[in-house]
């Protein structure tokens, strides 16, 4: 019985460490991260990284994937902080989001809030110079060559009307 109780002890104190190690909300690039996802999908978690460019930063830094986010040592978090300001330098130019930028013509991997900020310039540069897509934006149409008779139709109810069958 006395070695079963100390038994139960260690493992209470084990678990008593690792709940002091593990962070349940990890901060990666001015991003909130739940800390019970593993490293490659909290790191999708970030707007701008999806699967591909998480397995990407995971292997450049050589950490487990499968490992919780809150597990993480400062470190660890550090170098992925570091990974993602250099994503631009490490990964090829066609896994990058925001290519032939339209200032500078490089290719660029926009994360967080510069994807929003970067579209709304994009699309009030094209309402500017009255280009098609531009037109299209500002009158709350699609831009991108869908239908709009049958589809995308806003205000009243739209429908068949009814003959009144009385007559």
């Amino acid at each position: 019985m006395a070695k079963k109780d100390e038994t139960k002890e260690k493992t209470k104190e084990k678990s008593e460490k690792e709940q002091d190690d593990f962070s349940y909300i990890v901060r990666i690039a001015n991003t909130d991260i739940d800390g019970d996802k593993t490293v490659l999908h909290g790191l999708t978690s970030i707007k701008g990284i999806g699967r591909h460019m998480s397995m990407l930063i995971i292997n450049s830094i050589d950490i487990d994937k499968n490992l919780k986010m809150g597990k993480l040592k400062d470190n660890h978090i550090e170098k992925i902080n570091e990974a993602i300001e250099q994503i631009r330098d490490r990964a090829p130019s066609w896994m990058l989001n925001h290519q032939k930028d339209y200032e500078t013509g490089e290719d660029l991997h926009l994360i967080g809030t510069q994807i929003e900020l970067q579209l709304r310039d994009e699309i009030n540069i094209m309402k500017k110079i009255r280009s098609y897509k531009g037109i299209r934006h500002e009158r709350g149409l699609p831009s991108r060559g869908q239908r709009t008779r049958s589809n995308n139709r806003k205000g009243l109810s739209l429908g068949v009307s009814r003959k009144d069958a009385r007559k």
